[in-house]
């Protein structure tokens, strides 16, 4: 009875151990960067009706070290990828530096891997419903006007403060200002 016991508890702190492990992997600690997805297909796959995985490519932008960068990814995942709704993004690491990123999946914990091709001074963004390319200077510039830092916990834009109104004709000689 007392080696069945042993085996038991033995038994339950290996498992112990490896689940924290595994935690441990998926600390968002460990995820610096963050990943803003515009865009993405998919294919799933099915193994006995249940999903396998899900392969596709898309485009996003990449928040590190305070700069915006635009890329074109391809990638595979355990679940389904989905694209981030308004400022949201994904917690990143580098897998390998400039070729692999790997993100957390809110949904479940898990991780998925991209496979990165970063564009030279570019950001994407999205002007009425249309994705476009835009100069990474300038998407910078718009960040540091409306204090946006995903990395930094600034993950929605602030109102830049409004310009002081243009200069009104004066009243009195029959002239309404300008509207």
């Amino acid at each position: 009875m007392r080696r069945v016991l042993f085996c038991s508890l033995a038994g339950l702190a290996v498992c112990v151990l490896l689940s924290t492990a595994v935690l441990a992997a998926r600390n968002p600690a460990d995820y610096p960067l963050r990943v803003h997805i515009f865009q993405h297909s998919s294919y799933s796959m099915y193994a006995y009706r249940n999903l396998d995985g899900v392969d596709g490519e898309g485009r996003a932008n990449l928040y590190e070290n305070g700069e915006p960068r635009g890329f074109d990814f391809r990638y595979y995942c355990g679940n389904r990828l989905m694209n981030s709704m308004g400022y949201e993004t994904y917690p990143a690491r580098w897998k390998k530096p400039g070729k692999d990123l790997q993100i957390l999946l809110p949904a479940d914990g898990g991780a998925c891997d991209l496979k990165v091709e970063v564009k030279a001074n570019v950001v994407y963004v999205r002007h009425n419903g249309s994705l476009s390319e835009e100069p990474a200077v300038k998407f910078k510039e718009w960040m540091v006007k409306h204090q946006y830092d995903p990395e930094h916990g600034m993950d929605l834009p602030v109102a830049a403060a409004h310009e002081p109104a243009p200069a009104q004709a004066p009243a009195g000689n029959g002239a309404s200002a300008p509207k």
